[in-house]
């Protein structure tokens, strides 16, 4: 790690021509895996919901400058944002872990849609974004315009490099770290990026995918476990006699009703 992540060190902001390069090749070697994968994801929005296949949406980029970002829709026409927003927020001013609302059910999510985005497949066409030259395939990823202008001035240091699909916060635990966390992987990444950094996250973000899905089940079987009740049962009455202690049965009630009608004739 970087000692001091609030120092803005003078770095070169230009993007370096083996990142281009890299970025390309990885993408015309691929690209009948990604026409396949991509076509499957697209039917399968099709057959679930309503709407169109693809959502754009207004990130933050390179040195600051805002692009639209291209995914997969996964969630329904319309959904109510505001929610996201709030979660977003709560997470800026807290040390909590970068969970995602859908970790554990979200209900503006299409079927299947959660998985599709455990594995990382909403991301796909924002490929299109990388060979425009606003991404690459490794760096930090581009965050809301909300987000960052609730950043620190050192904070956006991770502005420096091009964002990406993944990077180094995506492989280094990404859920279970904390905001500050993710900043200071991305600015470490936007020190120190180089040609072997890039093909070791590359390599990584698979086994890291895989973990994200499987932590996604959990955590959702594990919200909808029903809730146990533990409340205390009622204490059970019984009739107390000189031989034992039995719960009171009809036949007892039939006995006692007998002796006080007795009583009562002998007075």
């Amino acid at each position: 790690m970087i000692a001091n992540y609030h120092q803005i060190q003078a770095v070169d902001t230009m993007v370096p021509g083996w990142k281009r390069i890299l970025d390309i090749a990885l993408i015309i070697l691929l690209l009948p895996l990604i026409l396949v994968v991509g076509g499957l994801v697209a039917l399968t929005i099709l057959l679930v919901s309503r709407g169109p296949i693809f959502f754009r949406q207004e990130r933050v980029g390179h040195l600051g400058k805002p692009f639209l970002i291209l995914k997969f829709r996964t969630m329904h026409v319309g959904a109510d944002t505001s929610k996201h927003l709030g979660h977003v927020s709560s997470l800026l001013n807290s040390d909590a872990p970068m969970m995602k609302m859908d970790a554990q059910g979200d209900s503006r999510i299409i079927p299947l849609g959660t998985w599709i985005r455990a594995a990382g497949l909403d991301e796909l066409p924002q490929l299109i974004n990388v060979l425009r030259g606003e991404m690459s395939l490794v760096g930090p990823r581009p965050c809301l315009p909300f987000e960052s202008a609730h950043y620190r001035e050192w904070q956006k240091e991770r502005f420096n490099t091009l964002p990406g699909l993944t990077g180094l916060w995506q492989v280094s635990g990404k859920n279970n770290t904390t905001f500050q966390e993710m900043i200071q992987l991305d600015i470490e990444y936007s020190r120190t990026k180089s040609l072997s950094l890039d093909l070791e996250i590359i390599v990584r973000t698979f086994p890291a995918m895989f973990i994200q899905m499987l932590e996604t089940r959990k955590r959702r079987q594990q919200a909808a476990k029903p809730v146990v009740d533990f409340a205390p049962q009622p204490e059970e009455i019984t009739c107390r006699t000189y031989r034992r202690s039995s719960p009171l049965s009809s036949r007892d009630s039939i006995s006692m009703g007998r002796g006080v009608r007795s009583t009562f004739r002998a007075n």
